[in-house]
């Protein structure tokens, strides 16, 4: 008994799911199909922006090392003041008067110096000579009487009191060298008046300070950026009276991720824009990096300076600034998406050999707009796989 053949049409669809089986055992074995990008040469700008501030050159609290009541504040927030302006003057009746006595006191110690000079010097040398004469006598008289004495014609009573007379006359001229010694320009008169003068002028110093600091001034050119006093205030030690932002060099400061430190450099140009002013940009360059990282944040503060800043900028100004740390025209990259663990000790990138996905190592650069610059492992036109699925030793074709 023959067996019936199949219907044509039975023939045709088996014919169509053989072939159909042998293209999907011929594509698993050529490997799944994934997306490659070939690595390029092109120009690479690589920025880190961050938001920042701008840093006051000196921020100044200013305040009176006096108490007393204030009696005029001659500015207000936001102006300008030049290097000694006086800025508050507090009461200074007293204190005038306290100087006045100083200066009279001062004057009285000079006057005793002239007087000395003109009449102590030469009354000293005139009792000296007096003194002398004296003496001379004394001692002239005393001879006398001694010999009377010798010859019977006086008694001791009388040569006794000219013993006395000569010992006086000689106390006398004793103090009276003594006083000329004291009125030499060396002497300790002369020493004690110089010291009498010098205590007034200290005092008449000490009252003229305090005088000054009746009157508050600024140490330099600024701006006021806080006034908190009023007259009739009692001003004291250690309040705040004007707080004054001193003019000088510009600067911005930021907090920049501690992730960016292998790309910042100082001397790094950064373009600036202001969250006041957005449509004015500036530039500015990297200055300093500082050494500590901020623990809580995770962060390095960063500081900029400003050549030509613009006229609206103000301390604590927010701003936002663009540093370009890479500009390089001729850069080999590939999409950041080919990189695998970037942030390993050695990165790498996957390509295509013999339909197996082959580890290649490579040395990353800069960064930006999704590609990564590749410093070595891999030359211009050879296609990396872009795929994150893909892992080293799939079978794989380009699709």
């Amino acid at each position: 008994m023959s067996i019936p053949r199949p219907p044509r049409w039975v023939l045709a669809a088996g014919a169509l799911v053989a072939i159909a089986l042998a293209a999907v055992a011929f594509r698993a074995s050529q490997g799944r199909a994934v997306d490659v990008v070939p690595a390029a040469t092109t120009r690479l700008k690589q920025s880190v922006v961050v938001s920042g501030r701008v840093l006051a050159p000196a921020k100044v609290e200013i305040g009176s090392t006096i108490t007393g009541r204030v009696v005029s504040v001659g500015v207000d927030d936001g102006d300008r003041v030049r290097a000694g302006q006086v800025l508050v003057r507090l009461e200074s009746a007293e204190l005038a008067a306290a100087l006045a006595q100083a200066q009279a006191a001062e004057r009285a110690s000079a006057t005793r110096i002239r007087q000395w000079r003109s009449v102590g010097v030469p009354n000293a040398r005139e009792q000296l000579a007096q003194a002398e004469a004296n003496a001379t006598m004394a001692e002239s008289e005393h001879a006398r009487q001694n010999a009377l004495f010798a010859q019977g014609f006086i008694g001791q009573a009388r040569l006794d009191e000219s013993r006395r007379a000569l010992s006086v006359a000689q106390s006398q001229l004793a103090a009276a060298r003594a006083a000329v010694a004291a009125n030499r320009d060396d002497g300790a008169e002369r020493q004690l008046l110089e010291d009498q003068l010098a205590t007034a002028r200290a005092t008449r110093d000490a009252a003229a300070a305090k005088l000054a600091q009746t009157s508050i001034a600024s140490p330099a050119d600024g701006i006021v950026l806080d006034r908190s006093v009023e007259p009739g205030d009692i001003a004291q030690p250690g309040r705040t009276l004007i707080v004054l932002a001193l003019d000088g060099p510009v600067r911005l400061v930021a907090p920049i991720d501690e992730k960016n430190l292998a790309v910042l450099r100082p001397g790094q140009p950064a373009r600036v824009s202001a969250d006041a002013f957005p449509g004015t940009r500036f530039d500015a360059v990297l200055d300093t990096l500082s050494p500590g990282i901020d623990l809580q944040r995770g962060t390095v503060e960063a500081k900029f300076s400003v050549a030509a800043p613009p006229p609206f900028l103000r301390s604590d100004m927010t701003v936002s600034i663009d540093i370009a740390v890479a500009d390089k025209d001729h850069a080999l990259v590939v999409p950041a998406s080919a990189v695998r663990d970037p942030a390993a000790p050695e990165p790498s990138v996957l390509v295509i050999r013999g339909g197996i996905a082959a580890r290649v190592g490579v040395r990353t650069g800069a960064r930006a707009s999704g590609h990564v610059e590749i410093l070595e492992g891999l030359t211009a036109g050879v296609p990396v796989i872009v795929d994150p699925a893909v892992v080293a030793g799939d079978r794989v074709r380009e699709r």
